[in-house]
C-alpha cells in the first residue's frame, strides 16, 4: 500500500503493465476513494448520491465492482470527463478512411493464412 500512497502523493507515472489485473483494479479503487476524500464525502453520501448500495462503494474502492457502478461513482465525483484519458477515442485518418470508402469498421479481420503457411507441414 505504501507504493500506491507514494505514487497518488508524488504524482509519478505508473506502468500498469507490471501489474497483475487485480493490481490494476486495486490501484483504480485506491484513487477513486483518493478523490472521493479529496471532495470530503463519505461512502454512504457517495452511495447515496449515485443510487448505489455502500457495498458498491466499499467494493469499488477495495477493486472489485462491476464497470456500471465505476460509471456511476465517476458521474457523481464529477470525473466522466477523465475516461478521455483512460481510454481514448479511436480516430481513423483519412486516408483510412477514403480506403473504406466511408463503411466504419464492423469486425476484425483476424489473422489468415497464407500460401507459405500452408506448403510447411512435413507430410
Amino acid at each position: 500500500m505504501f507504493y500506491f500512497n507514494f505514487i497518488a502523493q508524488f504524482g509519478t507515472i505508473m506502468d500498469f503493465y507490471t501489474l497483475s489485473d487485480n493490481g490494476i483494479a486495486a490501484e483504480l479503487g485506491h484513487r477513486i476513494k483518493a478523490l472521493r476524500l479529496r471532495k470530503n464525502i463519505t461512502q454512504k453520501e457517495l452511495a447515496d448520491a449515485a443510487t448505489l448500495s455502500l457495498n458498491s462503494i466499499k467494493s469499488i474502492e477495495s477493486g472489485s465492482s462491476k464497470l456500471s457502478t465505476l460509471i456511476a461513482v465517476l458521474r457523481e465525483l464529477q470525473a466522466l470527463d477523465h475516461l478521455d484519458n483512460f481510454i481514448p477515442e479511436i480516430s481513423i485518418s483519412p486516408i483510412q478512411l477514403a480506403k473504406m470508402q466511408g463503411k466504419v469498421r464492423q469486425r476484425a479481420s483476424g489473422e489468415r493464412l497464407t500460401d507459405k503457411t500452408k506448403d510447411d507441414s512435413e507430410w
